[in-house]
């Protein structure tokens, strides 16, 4: 078995295991959602906020690994896997963050999801910009649409400058710790961006080519 499967069963096992640790501990009725402002505005019974993320994260793990088996390019997958896997790790001690934030908040210790998620975020888009630059056309993994499955040089083409566009949009995203108030915009209008753009490049770098 992989290192990083290991790695995130671990992370998988040890979200469950402080979910059932601090479980006692919570209020009945427990705070797990925020507004844009970072202001409590959603609630759960105690079960469902301690159990709701494990539950997630063993689902999100076997997801995860299932892709590279199923995927008809799976060999190109292999390609780049340790980007691949590199990613799922990240990604799952992003979502142990703010699971962590959720019990502080509810212990009283009051981290604001404002901070976590900017930061979390960043590092991610900025990770994925490393990971397009480097992926293997395939079904599951990358900026897929029509145009870039259809063409070799248009998926390597949108995932160069997607990449770079992913990494730059890190980078803003996280700076919206600075401007909390506003970290959702931070977060959204970046990503969202770059993924209308990239859609759009890649559809004109396909008329291109077939023109």
């Amino acid at each position: 078995m992989r290192k990083s499967t290991l790695a995130i069963l671990g992370i998988v096992l040890f979200s469950f295991i402080i979910s059932t640790y601090f479980y006692p501990k919570m209020p009945a009725r427990m705070v797990t959602h925020w507004n844009s402002r970072g202001e409590p505005n959603g609630y759960m019974q105690r079960f469902w906020g301690m159990l709701t993320m494990p539950f997630v994260l063993a689902g999100l793990a076997l997801l995860f690994l299932i892709i590279p088996i199923i995927d008809p390019l799976r060999a190109n997958i292999e390609g780049f896997r340790g980007y691949y896997d590199g990613f799922i790790l990240l990604f799952f001690i992003f979502m142990l963050s703010v699971q962590s934030q959720l019990i502080l908040w509810n212990s009283g210790r009051r981290i604001s999801p404002n901070v976590i998620a900017p930061i979390g975020s960043g590092i991610l888009f900025f990770y994925v910009g490393i990971l397009c630059e480097n992926a293997k056309r395939n079904w599951f993994i990358g900026i897929r649409t029509p145009w870039t499955l259809s063409s070799k040089r248009v998926w390597k083409k949108t995932h160069r400058i997607g990449g770079r566009l992913f990494k730059i949009a890190g980078i803003i995203t996280i700076a919206g710790v600075f401007f909390q108030r506003y970290a959702l915009l931070f977060i959204l209008v970046p990503v969202l961006s770059v993924a209308a753009y990239t859609t759009v490049y890649s559809y004109i770098e396909y008329r291109r080519e077939s023109g």
